[in-house]
């Protein structure tokens, strides 16, 4: 759509398209930071231009015919071109602060499912990828009470497709939570647990889906804790076992 209006900007500006045209122009460059970028370069040369004109001063014959011949356009025009430079620069200073907010909670959202990647792929490459070993969860829950600040449940797996391997204690900003690793179709599934404060803002926004090179991972919070699920399982997998572990969590 951008490419659609590049061509139309030089005679935008001097306010000489159809009221039709100048008003689908105007809500398109306040919503295209490209093309406001572009009309803010072209005002900037078009007041370089002007100011270079005013060096040379015309005969007063020449004036006065010049001047009645596009005296009532150029009002209008020049209107036009000031209040669409103010729309574009009023665009530019409230964009910019945005995308550059957007970007830095994707840089920190990426560097946060990178941090919790390696933790699954550390667990994967491990001769002994768990401290406790046991597929009944009465087994696996207690062994980690006295060892980390808090409690979870764990659903019961009887005819599911889900296998409890075990778990064991990680590491996350030297916080320490639980991951508890389950299996199915032979794909292993890491079950984070860490406290709402250990996790990067942009993983703790309710109930997220992602996709973080090979791997889904799925997160949300629950009361005051923060779960999050990875594997290269297919995304449905991690959300059935996802809806079992959040019913197991209510009081």
């Amino acid at each position: 759509m951008a490419h659609e209006f590049t061509a139309k900007l030089d005679t935008y500006l001097d306010g000489e398209l159809p009221a039709s045209e100048m008003k689908a122009l105007d809500a398109h460059v306040r919503s295209c930071p490209s093309c406001a970028a572009d009309v803010l370069s072209r005002v900037q040369v078009k007041r370089a231009m002007q100011t270079a004109g005013k060096r040379y001063s015309p005969s007063p014959e020449f004036r006065s015919r010049i001047q009645g011949q596009i005296a009532a356009r150029a009002r209008v025009s020049v209107g036009r071109m000031w209040l669409s430079a103010a729309a574009v620069i009023l665009v530019l200073l409230v964009a910019t602060p945005v995308v550059n907010y957007v970007g830095q909670q994707r840089l920190r959202r990426e560097q946060a499912l990178s941090e919790i990647v390696d933790l699954h792929v550390a667990a994967l490459a491990s001769t002994n990828p768990v401290d406790v070993a046991s597929s009944d969860r009465h087994t696996v829950k207690p062994w980690f009470q006295g060892k980390i600040p808090f409690t979870f449940n764990l659903p019961e797996l009887q005819n599911s497709e889900f296998t409890l391997v075990g778990g064991r204690i990680v590491y996350l900003h030297q916080t320490p939570g639980a991951e508890l690793i389950y299996q199915i179709h032979k794909h292993n599934v890491s079950v984070f647990i860490f406290p709402e404060q250990a996790i990067s803002p942009g993983l703790r926004t309710g109930l997220r889906t992602y996709r973080h090179l090979y791997f889904n991972v799925q997160t949300w919070n629950e009361g005051g804790l923060t779960y999050l699920l990875i594997s290269d399982t297919a995304p449905q997998d991690i959300g059935k076992l996802a809806e079992m572990l959040k019913a197991a969590a209510q009081p």
